[in-house]
């Protein structure tokens, strides 16, 4: 399973007893939907390996209390904590309406309701306090706030995101 096909989970935060379990943390808005898991894939050695759980249960909102097969010592434990975990793409669960994956609009077109379309997504920046779309237009890149007020509508069927920007936002770009 290579990194593009998975997404980020959590991360392996702390051993929880001395018989191998771990404490995973989720970054997610809905942690109740990965208390369930089969498998996993922790991130070792920047590979990704499959760990089958054994039992898993919540613990504390926004982690997952996990014994994994064949990790059955503090010493196993130790050396799975601080890595990656990740979960395969097809297992996100799907979103609606104006909701959506930060993945899942790359490659849309960006509208504007005042202008039209003016550029393609071609990633999001989310190192930043607001984040951004980074949209190009030609050679030019325009940096749009991902605000929910602008926000019109997802249209996943045409591969587009419209927005009512503030006058100006796209033009000083232009």
């Amino acid at each position: 399973m290579r990194k593009e096909e998975c997404f980020y989970l959590g991360k392996i935060a702390k051993k929880f007893s001395f018989k191998g379990e771990v404490l995973i943390y989720l970054d997610t808005d809905e942690p109740e939907l990965y208390e369930n898991l089969e498998s996993v894939f922790v991130e070792h050695n920047k590979h990704l390996v499959p760990f089958f759980i054994e039992t898993s249960s919540l613990h504390k909102n926004d982690f997952l209390r996990v014994r994994f097969e064949d990790v059955n010592t503090e010493e196993d434990a130790d050396a799975l904590v601080g890595n990656a975990v990740y979960l395969p793409l097809t297992m996100l669960p799907k979103l609606s309406g104006n909701k959506f994956y930060f993945h899942e609009v790359i490659g849309f077109e960006i509208e504007d309701q005042r202008l039209g379309v003016f550029g393609k997504i071609t990633s999001i920046n989310d190192s930043t306090a607001q984040p951004l779309f980074e949209v190009l237009n030609g050679e030019v890149e325009i940096l749009v706030p991902m605000i929910d007020h602008f926000l019109v509508k997802i249209d996943r069927e045409n591969k587009k995101v419209i927005m009512n920007l503030p006058e100006g936002l796209v033009e000083m770009y232009l």
